[in-house]
């Protein structure tokens, strides 16, 4: 019969060279299960409906909605992940080291590039605002896939090549007992990851969005002084300001849910804490970081009619049938 003491062993099998559990309450553990088992589940869906109707539908096929698109993906495999982390509630990891290493490489990959998509979106915005007049000639479709490409190719070659060179040469190097897993970054690496992946992007985004910002609040004053002279070809382009207005709001939102969600996780994991991230105490932390992708399709639901409209097609199986493709959905 096994004893309290090996209970509490990843692999009781293995006694003194096996990790231990942490110590949580099963109530607790249950919660954390139903929890980041939920946000996983909508995660996956509601990112997997937004990837399927901008792919599908070509009138949606806008640089913008590309940006959305990659930023889907992005949140659609921290979806996937999340699945991966739930089996370390007990923490125990019971794959391989070499499953372990790359879950993480994946993880920082996914970060790296849902970052780099943000601050695209938040260029697409300031041209699109500050620059109306250039914007369809400076951001096209075929520039905005070739960026959307090379953030990801960056973001993958630098996390293989730079951050975790040393974990892929030598998988499970760093875990001190069987059962854990522990991925360790040097002090050069942590700092450009650190400027790369956090105080870089975050800074331009910010600064992006301030002249956004201010640029709008002059926009919306002049045009209510001009209201009452305004002929129909003026009032073609103020409902397009408008139309460019509301999405620079509704991916304003996008950003900065982003930057509530994901600051608490880059607090804990750039000032060398990694271990807390294993702790009860950090599970609210690593839930809100998993949260932010869950948010984001349901902000475009919120703010988006034609991700409405083309959530229904999908569920009612609409978008099988011939042509589905050419509806119009804006």
């Amino acid at each position: 019969m096994e004893t309290l003491e090996e209970s509490e062993l990843c692999f009781p099998q293995l006694h003194n060279s096996s990790c231990r559990k942490p110590t949580r309450s099963h109530s607790e553990t249950v919660l954390i299960y139903i929890v980041l088992s939920s946000i996983a589940l909508l995660t996956v869906t509601l990112n997997l409906l937004v990837i399927i109707s901008i792919s599908h539908f070509r009138q949606l096929h806008t640089p913008t909605n590309l940006l959305l698109l990659s930023l889907a993906v992005s949140d659609f495999f921290v979806g996937i992940l999340m699945f991966f982390q739930i089996m370390l509630i007990d923490g125990c990891w019971f794959l391989s080291d070499l499953m372990c290493t790359l879950y993480n490489v994946l993880d920082y990959i996914i970060t790296s590039s849902a970052v780099g998509n943000l601050v695209l979106i938040s260029v697409d915005r300031y041209v699109a605002i500050c620059n109306p007049l250039h914007y369809p000639t400076k951001v096209t479709v075929t520039r905005v896939t070739i960026c959307v490409c090379l953030c990801w190719v960056c973001s993958v070659l630098y996390n293989t090549l730079v951050t975790m060179k040393d974990n892929l040469k030598q998988p499970g190097r760093y875990n001190s007992c069987s059962g854990e897993c522990v991925v360790v970054i040097d002090y050069i690496a942590r700092l450009a990851d650190l400027i790369l992946t956090f105080i870089g992007p975050v800074t331009v985004i910010v600064v992006l969005y301030m002249r956004v910002f201010v640029v709008a609040v002059s926009q919306a004053r002049a045009m209510r002084s001009h209201v009452t002279t305004v002929t129909n070809q003026q009032s073609v382009r103020v409902t397009a300001k408008k139309s460019e207005m509301k999405a620079a709001r509704t991916l304003g939102v996008v950003v900065v849910v982003f930057l509530i969600c994901l600051c608490p996780y880059f607090c804990v994991t750039l000032t060398g804490q990694d271990t807390l991230l294993n702790a009860s105490s950090a599970a609210f932390v690593i839930c809100l970081f998993y949260f932010n992708s869950c948010l984001n399709p349901v902000i475009y639901a919120f703010f988006y009619p034609w991700f409405r409209k083309s959530v229904k097609l999908i569920v009612t199986f609409q978008i099988l049938k011939p042509g589905s493709c050419e509806n119009k959905i804006l």
